[in-house]
This record gives C-alpha cells, sequence and structure tokens, in this order.
C-alpha cells in the first residue's frame, strides 16, 4: 500500500462514519435550499445537457434541485460511497438516469471518466478540507484536466475569518483573491461574495462563494 492508499483509506473512513451516524438534515454543511450555488449556476447560462461535476457531493440537495431544473448531465463525486447511497436512495429512481455517481478521491482519482469534459465544476466545502501541498495539486490537477476552455468553476469555501475546523479536520481558510491565486491566470473571477450559512445547531459559517470561468486560450 502505498502513501496515497493510506490516505485515500483514511479519508473514506472518516467520512464514511461521518455519513453512517448522523441524520442528513443534523450535518453542519446540510443546505435545504441551496440558493447560494443555484444562483451562481443560473449566472452561469448552460445548456440543460451540460455535464455538471459536483465534487464532494455528499448527499447534497443541489443534485435534487438540478434535476428539477431539466439538466440531465450530472456527475456527482465523494470519497464516501455511503453518503452517494443515502443520495441515491433520496432520488427518485425516474431521476436516477440524470446522475452518475462516482465514489472517487478528488486529489487523486481512479473513477472519474476525463472524456467527459465538464461546463462546471461546483465545489462547495472540499477544498477548505485539503491542507496539505499534495492534496491541493491533486486537486488542482483534476480540476484542469476535467473543466472545459470557456467552462466555469463554482468553489465555496470557509473565509479568514471563518472556522478553523470542521468535521473534526482541520481547514485551510481562503479569501477570493487566494482562491483566484490558486486557479492561476488561466481563470478569471466573475464574481464573489460572502454568505453567512446557519447550521442546523444554529452556529454560523461564513463562506466566501467564488464564480470563475476558465479562458479561452
Amino acid at each position: 500500500m502505498n502513501a496515497n492508499d493510506k490516505k485515500y483509506i483514511n479519508y473514506q473512513e472518516h467520512w464514511n462514519k461521518v455519513y453512517s451516524s448522523n441524520e442528513i438534515n443534523n450535518l453542519g454543511w446540510y443546505e435545504e435550499m441551496p440558493k447560494p450555488s443555484l444562483d451562481l449556476i443560473a449566472k452561469c447560462g448552460l445548456a440543460k445537457n451540460a455535464v455538471i461535476l459536483d465534487v464532494g457531493s455528499g448527499t447534497t440537495t443541489l443534485i435534487d434541485n438540478l434535476i428539477q431544473q431539466g439538466y440531465k448531465k450530472i456527475i456527482a463525486s465523494d470519497i464516501s460511497a455511503i453518503a452517494l447511497e443515502k443520495l441515491k436512495a433520496r432520488l427518485a429512481e425516474e431521476n436516477s438516469e440524470f446522475v452518475q455517481l462516482v465514489v472517487d478521491d478528488i486529489t487523486d482519482p481512479q473513477r472519474i471518466d476525463f472524456t467527459l469534459k465538464a461546463d462546471l465544476w461546483h465545489d462547495r466545502t472540499v477544498l477548505h478540507f485539503l491542507t496539505n501541498e499534495n492534496q491541493q495539486t491533486g486537486y488542482l490537477s483534476t480540476l484542469k484536466k476535467i473543466v472545459k476552455k470557456g467552462g466555469y468553476v463554482i468553489i465555496a469555501v470557509f473565509t479568514l475569518e471563518g472556522a478553523k475546523k470542521c468535521s473534526g479536520l482541520n481547514v485551510k481558510n481562503y479569501d477570493q483573491k487566494m482562491i483566484s491565486e490558486f486557479l492561476g491566470k488561466d481563470f478569471e473571477l466573475l464574481q464573489y461574495f460572502n454568505y453567512l450559512y446557519i447550521n442546523p445547531s444554529g452556529g454560523e459559517r461564513p463562506y466566501v462563494y467564488t464564480l470563475f470561468r476558465r479562458k479561452h486560450i
């Protein structure tokens, strides 16, 4: 077993435990209506057959909302098989054809199909859990391989003033400039805003939401 295998198993076990031991609507990042993400996705003006990759999907209601809006090529990826099983169980059977569920580590993917170039990469909370350089490099490499030129990237993470830990794990905090620097010159920042999320237990979690477009170069 190499170091990457060990990392993958540790993170998978952590998130499987989180999703198996908690009700979905009690999770600290649960959104009944993911309005900030949906507002940014609307600004992208995507066709209904656009390829949308949601990384770190967990059991997000974003998938339900995208299906309701008529999107037909959604990829929901998460390191936790239990999370995606719960997501699948919640989705109506007739909607399953519009979603591909992929259990994978986005920092070192083995199952994501890179031939499916994404029109949109959506990430709410994954990036801030990647606290070492190897994870961050792997994440960015995957993003650049899968997002097409002219495609969009939405990243939402804890602000610099936000929480320093989540679900028992340390996080790396960002502002929009740091995310821009992380993505590099090939990505143009179109919009950003701060958003105060109130979690199910009443805790305040300041987020920064960012929308980028990959340049045609």
